[in-house]
C-alpha cells in the first residue's frame, strides 16, 4: 500500500492531467451533434491507423524471447487501435444505413 501512495505522490500531476482530459473528452464527445458524427468517426479512424502502424514498428523492433514493455506496449496498440478502427466502420455503417430509403 506503501507502495501506491508513494507512485501516487510521484506522479500526482500526470494522474490529474489524465482524470482531468478523460472529463473533458466525455464533454466532448457528449455534446456532439450527429451531422457531425461521420466526419469525426473518419479522423478518428485515420488516428487508431496510424496508432496501429506505430504498434507494428514497436512489435517489429521489441525482442521477441523475452516479454518487455515495448512488445507488450505495442501489442496493445494494435489490439484496441484495431477495435477502435472495425468499431468505427461499423458505427459509421449503420448511420449511414439511417439515411438511405428503404424497399417497398
Amino acid at each position: 500500500m506503501e507502495q501506491v501512495l508513494t507512485l501516487f505522490f510521484e506522479y500526482k500531476e500526470s494522474i490529474f492531467i489524465i482524470a482531468l482530459s478523460i472529463f473533458l473528452g466525455v464533454e466532448v464527445i457528449s455534446n456532439v451533434p450527429a451531422v457531425l458524427h461521420t466526419p469525426l468517426m473518419s479522423g478518428a479512424n485515420a488516428i487508431s491507423g496510424v496508432i496501429i502502424i506505430g504498434g507494428i514498428i514497436l512489435v517489429g523492433h521489441s525482442d521477441l524471447s523475452t516479454l518487455s514493455v515495448d512488445l507488450v506496449l505495442g501489442i496493445l496498440a494494435l489490439v484496441f487501435g484495431t477495435l477502435n478502427v472495425v468499431g468505427g466502420f461499423v458505427v459509421t455503417d449503420r448511420m449511414l444505413e439511417m439515411f438511405k430509403k428503404r424497399k417497398k
